[in-house]
């Protein structure tokens, strides 16, 4: 299929004038298109959870909320070796881990380079890492280690990004997605949607993840969380999901968008509606600090939709 992304107001105008059955399944002829039928599949593991020093108002982890997430430091060796193992026997393609905070020091880093290495002699897992906002030697302390994508979510558009976090910008983040790609990684970069954006605002997220050359844009569905800001954000509901995701596709047509955090609130049913509406990527087993989908069961859905598994 030939042709160039939609701009936000042609996907605005295509949300305007078709039923979400029409969007998905143009959607779904797209994604055929233009990445196949093979599903992305990643995993995570929290390798440093809670004691965030920022404000992002939808998070469990930050210091400035009483949520009473988990806290600790760096995960143990062992730990972080049995969730590769597992995921590597499952068949998962993508394997990150994952820390809280604005960056992990440069001890840590050291640290976790050596879990890398550990994880590329034992397994085929391809890694990923998300760290915070590295600089330029961090990553590649870290691309040497065997690292191949790096993670750093715009997590929402720059024109509502000041809404929800003061104490860094998303220019900090796209600073270090440009040093992430110079040093040779792959980039990962989405957000959560239903933090009281428009829809506008979330194409314009995909939209500047896709010029930031992200390869693979997360679409998580926001989870409140008591404590947080946003607790008591309405939820947004299963369609305007899906046509999210459709109009996503319209606007990053070559990216992987890959389903993640909030899908496990999901009907069945609109969660198949999905995986035939554009998506063509998941992040399965447990998340960062909500529970994940069954990795069986996720499976049997992928096949149920049409998708074959990463040889």
């Amino acid at each position: 299929m030939q042709g160039t992304p939609a701009t936000i107001d042609e996907a605005l105008q295509l949300n305007d004038n078709y039923t979400l059955d029409e969007l998905c399944d143009a959607a779904n002829e797209v994604r055929a298109a233009r990445e196949g039928n093979e599903i992305d599949t990643c995993s995570i593991v929290n390798a440093r959870s809670g004691r965030c020093s920022e404000d992002c108002k939808w998070c469990a982890q930050s210091i400035h909320y009483s949520t009473g997430c988990e806290e600790y430091d760096i995960i143990p060796e062992t730990r972080v070796m049995a969730a590769a193992r597992a995921n590597d026997e499952y068949g998962v393609k993508r394997f990150s881990l994952v820390t809280s905070g604005r960056k992990v020091t440069a001890a840590q880093i050291d640290r976790f380079c050596d879990m890398f290495r550990k994880i590329a002699g034992e397994t085929s897992l391809y890694l990923c890492a998300s760290m915070g906002l590295l600089s330029k030697n961090e990553l590649q302390k870290l691309k040497d280690a065997g690292v191949k994508r790096y993670h750093c979510n715009l997590e929402t558009s720059s024109s509502y990004f000041p809404e929800l976090c003061t104490t860094h910008t998303h220019e900090d983040k796209l600073r270090t997605i440009r040093a992430a790609r110079e040093v040779g990684m792959d980039i990962c970069s989405g957000g959560i949607i239903g933090m009281g954006e428009t829809m506008s605002q979330r194409l314009e997220l995909a939209q500047e993840a896709r010029d930031a050359g992200a390869t693979s844009i997360p679409v998580n569905v926001l989870s409140p969380i008591k404590g947080t800001p946003l607790e008591n954000q309405p939820l947004i509901s299963e369609e305007e999901i899906a046509r999210t995701v459709a109009l996503m596709r319209f606007v990053a047509p070559d990216c992987t968008l890959r389903f993640a955090g909030g899908r496990a609130r999901m009907s069945p049913k609109m969660t198949e509606r999905i995986l035939r509406g554009g998506m063509n990527g998941a992040m399965i087993g447990d998340l960062l600090t909500t529970i994940g989908n069954n990795v069986k069961e996720d499976y049997d859905l992928f096949a149920a939709t049409g998708f074959t598994l990463p040889e």
